[in-house]
């Protein structure tokens, strides 16, 4: 519960960023109140601890598994660099290669884009867990 506990705090101030209309505002932060004793919360809270007992893991496999799969989504991303070069010195070779890595991206399963979002998620929220409790710098 302590896991919660500690993000109900931060998920009420993102409410307070991106819900801009304050009834619609009140009323999120009435169901995350709402949500803090039903059967919701503790399978979000179970998740959260297995989250955490695995980024705390010593096994380097296991606790650096999302942090490498990130580095390579900024490989993907920091790509698109010398492809502008490439676009600008050879416009159908850049096309080509980018119709080949959309074809590539949109035959992967909807389910993987699922996982990275929650692995990703996961992630940030164990790393802000534990800087708050003082577990990581």
């Amino acid at each position: 519960m302590a896991i919660l506990e500690s993000l109900i705090g931060p998920i009420a101030s993102i409410i307070d960023k991106i819900i801009p209309d304050k009834e619609a505002r009140a009323k999120a932060k009435l169901e995350l109140i709402k949500l803090e004793g039903t059967q919701d919360l503790k399978q979000i809270e179970a998740r959260l601890a297995a989250i955490v007992a695995e980024a705390n893991s010593r096994d380097p496999w296991t606790s650096r598994a999302r942090p490498s799969f990130l580095y390579v989504m900024y490989v993907l991303l920091l790509f698109a660099l010398p492809m502008g070069l490439l676009a600008a010195f050879n416009p159908p070779a850049a096309s080509d290669i980018a119709a080949g890595m959309n074809a590539y991206l949109g035959g992967l399963p909807e389910p993987l884009y699922a996982l990275f979002g929650t692995g990703y998620l996961g992630y940030t929220a164990a790393r802000q867990w534990g800087k708050t409790k003082g577990v990581d710098r």
